[in-house]
């Protein structure tokens, strides 16, 4: 699985310029066909309607591997955006219980209580990958200092990459939107299985 950015005519004019990589050999990847259709449930309740194109790694020299291109406003297995997770995951980090933010955002006290559980196990190192990234963006990131709570800080840490990366690239931190970014460098897996996180190169424009 590749993320990439949210706008499908972005996509397919990336993928047919050859701008996609392969991120396990590094071979320019082509069209192959779409993975299904899928219903995303975004801010309001709203509907997403999204169908990833599925892409190739082809040439002499690739792999052959098969990849979804995941736009950066979803996560992998997941029905509603990568937004409406980050703002359930900062009110977590806010102190709030799992049934206010359901009542807040409109979902499932259970979905909500999946998706803090996911975090706190993989807390410790969405903490550190993302405190990497930020580091590695500026020589002087503003980093959290420690909060008490290990989700917090790995909030926190995912804010302070979003914050250097707006500052790198763009301006104002309020251009970059946090959980795309989480999703992007994740390759959509910010909340996936397991308790370890690998840092991904993704071909969104951070």
């Amino acid at each position: 699985m590749l993320t990439v950015g949210n706008d499908a005519a972005e996509v397919e004019r990336q993928l047919r310029e050859g701008q996609l990589a392969c991120p396990e050999c590094g071979t320019a990847l082509s069209r192959w066909g779409y993975a299904r259709v899928r219903e995303i449930r975004v801010a309001g309740g709203a509907g997403w309607r999204v169908r990833p194109r599925r892409s190739i790694c082809g040439g002499k020299d690739g792999c052959g591997l098969t990849h979804v291109l995941l736009p950066a406003g979803m996560l992998a297995r997941r029905a509603d955006s990568a937004a409406v997770i980050g703002a359930a995951l900062a009110g977590a980090a806010a102190g709030l219980g799992h049934r206010a933010i359901a009542g807040r955002l409109g979902v499932a006290a259970a979905t909500v209580r999946g998706w803090l559980r996911r975090l706190a196990l993989r807390a410790e190192a969405l903490r550190s990958v993302f405190t990497v990234l930020a580091c590695a963006l500026g020589p002087d990131p503003l980093l959290p200092g420690p909060s008490g709570s290990a989700a917090a800080d790995a909030v926190a840490a995912i804010l302070a990459a979003a914050a250097a990366v707006a500052r790198r690239w763009h301006g104002p931190a309020s251009v970059v939107s946090p959980w795309e970014l989480a999703s992007a460098v994740t390759s959509g897996s910010l909340l996936g299985p397991g308790t370890a996180v690998r840092l991904i190169n993704t071909s969104c424009p951070w």
